[in-house]
């Protein structure tokens, strides 16, 4: 069955969304780069259509740097470091804060070495893994990002939740200014799919999440953990996910998954310390980059132009997020009403003036 979006949505344009994010965030304590960061992030899942991560945030991350759980004016520093490594201690900043300095940190290695990769401690939830690796694209590098979470999803087999759904983002410069981004989930699905069935009293499709004993079931509402990618071939996804778990959390020497406080709370006191992992390649490092460049337009050609079954369309990673950005640029992004609410309470909180609708 084909999902229909909720018809109560209302639209915003995008710069009235952010100038309302930027707004509380400054009103709530929070310093200029971290702002203008979670912002960032936000407007990324938000313009891209990647929702779950969008400025639904907002009202979350605030009660996270109201309780004490994210430090509103941190002192990013480097711990170590060695040519092309550093890791960073993020003293417990918003995610987004610590992983775009670390992407900008990883780019300005990579411009020198041909490589930087970076190590991030003491952070947070970072939002959308895309708009860091996309940060790399637009500069020319090829980005990548990873960051664990806390668990959701069992192990192939598995009768417990093991690991988060635990992104993966690749983000590659292509001569048309469309950059390939892959961003992606190691979970069968997202879990705000559970919920979006879950709204709409739609049944799940077979094989993408369990209930409590880690049986397989359809029914949205007794959904208890996320099945790992990869359906009868689970074990692929659950070994991308241990992963991305190695690089995020073994290397940082962080929390892993299954040790990290929940994203929802209760407690909003305690710092989560997660990890993050970045990485930066400069391609001219490996090869001519008209020689790259050229390979990245054939690549991209010949896969757009490649012959679709019938009713569908071929679409390289990416392409669907620029074709829902265009879209929004023009007609606005699409507000709930959970999160309407939320804007309006915040709004009087701060004394701000509310996103204005159409």
């Amino acid at each position: 069955m084909q999902l229909v979006a909720e018809p109560t949505s209302v639209l915003s344009k995008l710069s009235e969304l952010d100038r309302f994010c930027r707004s509380v965030l400054l009103a709530a304590g929070v310093d200029t780069e971290t702002s203008d960061a979670a912002t960032r992030a936000m407007m990324h899942g938000t313009r891209l259509g990647v929702d779950s991560h969008g400025v639904r945030l907002l009202a979350h991350y605030i009660t996270a740097f109201a309780g004490g759980r994210l430090n509103p004016r941190p002192e990013i520093k480097r711990v170590c470091g060695f040519g092309a490594v550093e890791t960073i201690d993020a003293d417990h900043a918003h995610g987004a804060r610590a992983t775009f300095h670390a992407m900008e940190n990883a780019i300005s290695l990579a411009g020198q070495f041909g490589i930087g990769a970076i190590a991030i401690r003491n952070s947070s939830h970072f939002g959308p893994a895309g708009a860091y690796a996309l940060e790399a694209a637009k500069k020319g590098f090829i980005g990548i990002a990873f960051c664990n979470s806390d668990s959701f999803v069992r192990l192939h087999d598995g009768a417990m939740r093991f690991h988060g759904t635990n992104p993966i983002a690749v983000g590659v410069p292509a001569p048309d200014g469309m950059p390939w981004l892959l961003d992606m989930a190691t979970s069968a699905v997202p879990y705000n799919r559970v919920l979006l069935y879950r709204s709409l009293g739609t049944t799940l499709p077979e094989g993408v999440a369990s209930n409590g004993n880690g049986i397989d079931t359809r029914d949205p509402n007794t959904a208890e953990m996320l099945a790992p990618l990869g359906g009868e071939f689970g074990f692929k996804g659950a070994a991308l996910a241990g992963m991305v778990e190695i690089f995020s959390a073994v290397l940082t020497g962080m929390k892993l998954s299954f040790d990290l406080a929940p994203m929802p709370g209760p407690d909003f006191s305690t710092p989560r310390g997660l990890g993050a992992f970045v990485i930066a390649l400069k391609p001219e490092a490996f090869i001519e980059r008209s020689l790259f460049d050229e390979g990245m337009k054939r690549y991209l050609e010949v896969l757009r132009e490649s012959p679709a079954r019938e009713d569908c369309k071929i679409m390289a990673p990416g392409d669907r997020e620029w074709g829902v950005a265009a879209r929004r640029e023009r007609e606005g992004a699409p507000v709930d009403p959970v999160t309407r609410t939320a804007f309006a309470e915040l709004a009087e909180r701060f004394s701000v003036e509310p996103p204005q609708y159409r």
